[in-house]
């Protein structure tokens, strides 16, 4: 029922759109479009040059090949979940970006019902250390999980996430990404876990405005996005820098 409301909603705000002489969403890459557009007015993604995607097993098949043409960048693939879950469109995805020429970089969504270590050598059994990709990512959030509601306190949150980072760190010889969340970076403090790169999400706003000028790598501007070669939407992210920036972060992290 959910979705059938929301292409309902999507079919009736893509119509007004059009009625008012504009049909794409402001503030989104011209080459992207999305079905749930936030009004943005300043500071917006579109004012970002490199922009990429993060996929899993809910996108099911992609046309990699048109992805590529369509300008995306780079792409982070979601690997495991918990201490026991392995996404089952990993290595499709994985190879496709590959064989389409696009960066890509392993992630792991974590949850709080397992110790740190116990789930990071989980994530390396499914994603091993590989040499010229983008840096692994430690994805950390409040969970919706009925298996899974625990919520520990912010030392414990960052103490365990600690201690996954640095099982994956000395495996892949390089810094993990941690992508979070504006509720669980505030609850939690996470920009207590310095000197690595931060994947913030912000759909309402940027990053600037809603993580209170915290440094950030990458950003994840939208849930709804839509790529061509992708039949299902999917998360859009910007690089925040420019395409001569991008180029040497991506040369200085694919090591």
């Amino acid at each position: 029922m959910r979705a059938v409301t929301r292409i309902v909603s999507s079919a009736v705000l893509l119509a007004a759109l059009s009625a008012c002489g504009g049909g794409h969403p402001r503030g989104i890459p011209s080459r992207f479009d999305d079905v749930d557009p936030y009004a943005w007015r300043q500071n917006a993604p579109d004012t970002y040059p490199v922009h990429g995607i993060d996929v899993s097993r809910w996108q099911g098949q992609i046309d990699w090949h048109r992805v590529s043409g369509s300008g995306v960048a780079f792409a982070f693939i979601k690997a495991t979940e918990g201490g026991d879950v392995a996404d089952p469109l990993f290595a499709h995805h994985w190879q496709g970006a590959t064989a389409a020429g696009i960066p890509a970089g392993a992630y792991h969504f974590y949850y709080h019902c397992r110790g740190g270590a116990e789930q990071a050598l989980w994530f390396l059994e499914n994603a091993p250390p590989r040499a010229g990709t983008l840096p692994p990512v430690l994805d950390i959030e409040w969970t919706q999980s009925r298996n899974c509601p625990r919520r520990p306190d912010p030392e414990t949150v960052r103490a365990e996430a600690q201690a996954f980072l640095d099982v994956v760190t000395a495996a892949w010889g390089k810094r993990p990404v941690i992508y979070t969340t504006v509720d669980f970076w505030t609850e939690n403090e996470m920009w207590r876990l310095g000197g690595y790169p931060f994947w913030l999400r912000s759909v309402a706003g940027h990053p600037q405005e809603t993580y209170g000028h915290r440094h950030w790598t990458f950003w994840q501007y939208t849930g709804t996005g839509r790529v061509p070669g992708i039949a299902n939407e999917v998360d859009l992210n910007a690089f925040a820098g420019s395409e001569a920036e991008w180029q040497a972060w991506l040369a200085a992290a694919t090591l």
